[in-house]
């Protein structure tokens, strides 16, 4: 009876720890990945641009803001090289 006691037991202490571990896994893993972004950024003295705080605070989620627009007079450069006629020797 002692031996089926002990085995229920352990059954029942590793399934109880398989539930939590679902339970409580997501929040542990949050908690960890805000610690590691405090340190790493703390690594960098916070050299953030207040103004990108700005406009990321204005930004709604799935929208598309372009910071840049490319120059339209950049044509690429034609001249690239010296073309050289060649032929065959056999």
């Amino acid at each position: 009876m002692g031996l089926l006691r002990t085995i229920l037991i352990i059954l029942l202490v590793y399934f109880g720890f398989k539930i939590l571990s679902r339970l409580f896994a997501p929040l542990l893993l949050k908690f960890v990945a805000k610690k590691a972004e405090e340190k790493f950024g703390g690594q960098f003295g916070g050299f953030q641009n207040p103004n990108q705080k700005r406009q990321e605070q204005k930004q709604k989620e799935g929208e598309t803001v372009i910071d840049k627009m490319p120059n339209k007079n950049g044509s690429s450069n034609q001249k690239v090289g010296e073309y050289i006629d060649y032929e065959e020797i056999d």
